[in-house]
């Protein structure tokens, strides 16, 4: 009896290492599957990637392949495409057919003759995503609904989505403005950062840091218990763009500036330097001709340099770019990483104020107190590099070249919306948007018409809103309103003849649509429904 009892005991122990030796090879699987699911496109599907992004026949969008979701693992696509060897594009479009689900960019939503208000509720419905259940290709899974832009855009966008928040809340969807900010805050706790959007192939950038805003938003409607909950979160976002600030020995390092007198400022950035997968054949050709005009340049430079650019949010603008001795701008003069920009410190110092509230209400007055000298360092920084008493206006600034830019753009209105102006700043910049920018259609985002997108003559939502409350803050209601009216009547002139709203608009010539950049313009849309919502149903 007592040897069967030792034997039932080694056989059970047996058992047991068995069933924990299961248990880690299935962990072990599970974090190989896991691995796997935020690989980007080019790691994906390997020499198939190459083959489809660098033939300009078989898609016309450079977006569309790598937002393909695949029929079968891909490492059984990669093994299926070794061997089958497909040659012609007829061939290769047929493997692509067979092994992926293509996606289209057309909604089955069929638009109707409501009001533009009620079109944009029911819009809401259209554009809403439910949580990812799994991976699929290279989209990242959220664990939550979420709102997208629309058309090409099949995924949540960081910057877009406080500006869909917008209407939203002036819709009643506040669950679904919770479910996004909740989202962005597991993506900070996940990834370290809020990607571009939640697709594998965004995972080296982020993009304009609104996460502080769509918490105080949240905050807005529930409380200022918000800020606790989200301070975690908010801290782990400041930290990624800081990263690096405490090297007394750094000039530039990722998204940090050192300047000569020792102020810390921040620019846009991107982890990696190789062509952006959504958009291959596009950074080819451009790094081909900034080597072709400048052989000093490296590939690598203007990749990562498009690739900052697409950070900004502004891809492609003035901002970015050389003038050249004709007084043309070209893409392959792209420079972003040499560039301080207005915006992203305007934002940055909204995140300080906001960590600096969050901590205070924690009860935490030393960590309060260092942000509060964070702000007003920013402050003062901002005043110093970014503003031009001569022209009386905020640019962005070239730390190369020790300069700044001379580039007029809407980006010049972020130190109103976050009060970082003085008055008189306030007055002058007003008078510059009036005689610089204002068009019959709203603002032009710069002056200057180089065919990119976020250029003349096209006028984008997020600005005009931006434009329109940073003159409120100041008292200067009567441009606020002119701006207002003139936008919300271009985009209902445009709903009544197509019952679309866009994603840019021409603001010169109104009979004309906009255009420039690397796609054709996109209907939906995400952030042009929320800023319409607030200025007509806000007020």
């Amino acid at each position: 009896m007592k040897k069967l009892s030792v034997n039932f005991l080694i056989l059970c122990s047996f058992l047991l290492l068995n069933a924990c030796s299961s248990a880690v090879k299935t962990e072990e699987k599970k974090n190989e599957e896991k691995l796997l699911s935020i690989l980007p496109p080019e790691d994906l599907y390997g020499d198939l990637f190459f083959e489809v992004q660098e033939n300009e026949s078989l898609f016309s969008d450079s977006k569309t392949f790598v937002d393909a979701v695949p029929r079968i693992a891909p490492e059984d696509i990669r093994k299926k495409y070794s061997e089958e060897q497909p040659d012609t594009n007829a061939e290769i479009k047929a493997f692509l057919n067979e092994n992926f689900h293509i996606p289209e960019a057309n909604s089955d939503y069929e638009t109707d003759s409501s009001s533009i208000n009620v079109h944009i509720n029911k819009l809401w419905d259209v554009l809403k995503r439910p949580s990812d259940e799994q991976v699929s290709g290279t989209l990242i899974p959220l664990p939550n609904p979420y709102i997208v832009p629309g058309g090409r855009f099949r995924e949540i966008y960081y910057w877009d989505s406080y500006f869909t928040m917008l209407g939203l809340q002036e819709d009643g969807e506040t669950e679904t403005i919770r479910n996004m900010v909740d989202n962005f805050a597991w993506l900070i706790e996940n990834y370290g950062f809020i990607p571009n959007g939640n697709r594998t192939y965004y995972l080296s950038r982020s993009q304009p840091p609104f996460f502080a805003m769509m918490v105080q938003l949240l905050a807005e409607i529930e409380g200022e218990k918000v800020y606790s909950e989200y301070l975690p979160a908010l801290q782990k976002e400041y930290d990624f763009w800081m990263n690096g600030s405490d090297n007394a020995n750094l000039v530039a390092y990722k998204r940090v500036v050192r300047l000569p007198d020792g102020e810390i400022l921040n620019r846009y950035w991107d982890d990696k330097d190789t062509p952006r997968p959504e958009s291959y054949r596009e950074d080819v050709e451009t790094a081909e001709k900034a080597i072709a005009k400048n052989p000093d340049r490296t590939r690598e430079e203007v990749y990562r340099d498009l690739r900052a650019g697409a950070e900004s949010g502004w891809d492609f603008s003035s901002r970015w770019l050389s003038i050249n001795g004709n007084g043309d701008f070209n893409l392959y003069s792209i420079h972003t990483t040499q560039i301080i920009p207005v915006d992203l410190n305007s934002l940055l110092y909204n995140l300080e104020q906001t960590l600096a509230r969050a901590y205070e209400l924690e009860a935490d007055p030393e960590k309060a107190e260092v942000y509060q000298r964070k702000v007003e360092n920013r402050k003062a920084a901002i005043q110093k590099y970014l503003w031009e008493e001569e022209t009386a206006f905020y640019f962005d600034y070239n730390f190369k070249n020790s300069n700044t830019t001379g580039i007029y753009s809407l980006a010049g209105v972020y130190p109103l919306f976050f009060e970082i102006s003085a008055k008189e700043q306030a007055s002058k910049v007003a008078n510059t948007l009036e005689q610089v920018f204002l068009r019959p259609g709203g603002l032009v985002s710069t002056p200057h018409n180089t065919g990119q997108q976020w250029d003349a003559p096209n006028g984008w939502a997020p600005l005009q809103y931006m434009s329109i409350e940073g003159l409120r803050n100041y008292g200067k209601d009567q441009l606020a309103s002119e701006i207002k009216q003139r936008w919300l009547n271009l985009n209902q002139n445009v709903y009544q003849k197509t019952y679309k709203l866009l994603e840019k608009y021409n603001v010169e010539d109104l009979s004309k649509e906009s255009g420039g950049g690397e796609y054709p313009t996109q209907d939906g849309f995400g952030w042009t429904n929320g800023v319409y919502q607030k200025l007509s149903k806000g007020e």
